[in-house]
């Protein structure tokens, strides 16, 4: 059956006019005639048996249904001329992935290994998208995900990759005398919204007491924990595998145990089906295995 589809002719003189709200100022933008706007709209209402606009004399203004769907068309006219943008970069025989990464892995583990991928697999293009949160995988344009393990994988092909296992850092500047673990409860503590009990269960599991662990400033990202732990503001709780450069200069100290039970399982989720891109994805998980430690 053939697609109820617009032409993108109208398609681009109604997101033009429905952000000017004028037809006027959207054929100046589209070098038209204010009648072949009109015209142009008028072949999209009469395709979709709607009004968009409520007209008053020479006056046009969007209605409830045109404002709902000019907020559509504007997405889908930008994520097309975005990926036509793509296309036409993309040398002739390479492929691509559509990746989507926890922002401070990507930023702290993925992008400084990926010089390696790229010698490796010079013809394949990774293309990373930042996402806190777990979402369906199925439609979302993502070919695969680097996440924690969660339900909302489920029916997804999921490779354990390694454990995420945090442990108290600070700046080296910040630690004074000999009664190391004891400056733990005297020092700023810096929190993960996301996690906000996790001094109290690193206190609980470790033994060192905090007297309010649930004291102290809160950030959204490790990435951002970890900025304001260099900054000498205070000490957070974060992943070792984040910060094993600054431990291993001297910029950071983690002078105090790690935790063995907050952690979480870092995997690589994908469909079942994996279609065209199948090849270049089974090269980009065989390079993540390689770069991955070990689950414990």
């Amino acid at each position: 059956m053939r697609r109820k589809i617009p032409s993108s002719a109208s398609l681009q003189a109604f997101e033009a006019a429905a952000r000017h709200g004028n037809f006027a100022r959207a054929a100046a933008e589209l070098s038209l005639t204010e009648g072949a706007i009109s015209r142009q709209i008028a072949r999209l209402e009469s395709l979709l048996e709607c009004k968009l606009f409520d007209r008053t004399g020479t006056r046009v203004k969007l209605n409830t249904v045109g404002t709902h769907y000019a907020h559509h068309v504007r997405e889908m006219l930008e994520r097309l001329a975005r990926d036509t943008q793509y296309v036409m970069g993309m040398p002739e025989g390479s492929r691509s992935l559509e990746i989507a990464v926890l922002p401070t892995f990507c930023s702290r583990w993925l992008i400084p290994r990926l010089s390696g991928f790229q010698s490796l697999y010079p013809d394949i293009t990774l293309n990373i998208a930042a996402r806190t949160d777990p979402f369906i995988l199925t439609g979302s344009g993502f070919d695969a995900v680097i996440h924690f393990e969660h339900p909302a994988w489920a029916g997804m092909c999921m490779q354990l990759l390694f454990e995420e296992r945090l442990v108290p850092v600070c700046h080296p500047d910040l630690l004074t005398g000999n009664n190391i673990v004891g400056q733990l409860n005297t020092l700023p503590r810096i929190h993960r919204r996301q996690n906000p009990e996790a001094w109290l269960h690193y206190a609980e599991q470790s033994g060192i007491v905090l007297d309010n662990p649930a004291q102290g400033v809160r950030y959204d990202l490790h990435e951002m924990a970890i900025a304001a732990v260099l900054a000498g503001q205070g000490v957070a709780m974060v992943p070792r595998i984040y910060v094993e450069k600054e431990l291993n200069r001297g910029s950071l100290v983690a002078p105090w145990p790690q935790s063995e039970q907050l952690s979480k399982t870092f995997c690589l989720v994908k469909p079942v089906e994996t279609g065209i891109n199948e090849t270049a994805l089974q090269n980009f998980e065989r390079w993540l295995q390689a770069e991955s430690l070990p689950v414990n």
